[in-house]
């Protein structure tokens, strides 16, 4: 991994290792805290009563043995699902433990982080649409206040970054905490995007898919001529990694953080 060597890329767990151990649950996060991940990535939702909780999809039915919208259900109701059941529960004794594998909330995530004993960044993705708009961003902000991270002491960056598909989203983190660093994430880059590698306002660095990356390497080196950072998403194959690295991405979210740790010399 020649081209690996040149720079150190960051490398991001998506949802936790959860490759290894079932998305979102604390038992990823740990897993990933201890396979050496520089940072963990999330999706939060708001659930009916106003908790922010770590769930990728609008509703529980693929990742919990329960069914509905996380915004019609209350923490309660949540705290009884089980979200590790779909993964093979034998992987794991952990997964056994309710405390391993009930829902997580992004309050219980940032005292994971904050109790590791290391840096570890946090990358929050805001899921939208959803029947809560702004109050998603407000929410999120109030929590990372809580934990002092919206305001980082003098000399040094804020751990935590807000990603997400919404440029208004993004614009709401902007305005209410300048210091958070934005991510406005691409499934696909329109053409005058790529032509000029400009971002929505308030967004400050480029999250796009591995897809993108892939068709269009060049869009890369224009990100980086307008002046932003490049990180992109969810890099599992050797050959994106190695691509990754060729381009100079500064981080690679991706299931599998041991595993590309390992590809880039670090494992």
């Amino acid at each position: 991994m020649t081209h690996a060597r040149q720079h150190t890329i960051q490398v991001v767990a998506h949802r936790g290792a959860s490759e290894d151990a079932p998305e979102h649950t604390l038992a990823a996060y740990m897993k990933a805290i201890e396979d050496g991940a520089d940072g963990l990535e999330c999706d939060v939702r708001l659930t009916a009563d106003g908790h922010l909780v770590c769930v990728h999809d609008r509703r529980v039915n693929r990742t919990s043995n329960g069914r509905g919208a996380v915004s019609t259900l209350e923490l309660a109701d949540l705290a009884q699902l089980d979200f590790g059941a779909w993964k093979d529960p034998h992987e794991s004794p952990d997964w056994g433990d309710p405390e391993f594998t009930s829902v997580l909330t992004l309050e219980r995530l940032l005292a994971l982080v904050a109790d590791a004993g290391r840096r570890i960044e946090l990358a929050i993705e805001t899921k939208h649409p959803t029947r809560w708009a702004g109050q998603v961003e407000q929410r999120l902000i109030q929590q990372l206040d809580r934990f002092g991270l919206t305001r980082p002491r003098t000399g040094t960056t804020s751990p935590v970054r807000v990603m997400s598909f919404s440029a208004r989203s993004l614009y709401r983190v902007a305005a209410a905490a300048p210091e958070v660093p934005t991510v406005y994430l691409m499934q696909w880059v329109s053409p005058r995007r790529m032509r000029d590698g400009r971002l929505p306002a308030g967004s400050r660095i480029a999250g796009p898919s591995i897809r993108t990356v892939r068709n269009h390497p060049a869009y890369v080196e224009r990100l980086r001529r307008a002046g932003h950072r490049v990180h992109v998403w969810t890099v599992d194959d050797p050959e994106d990694v190695e691509l990754c690295a060729r381009l100079g991405v500064e981080a690679i979210i991706t299931n599998r953080p041991r595993q590309v740790l390992s590809q880039l010399g670090r494992g």
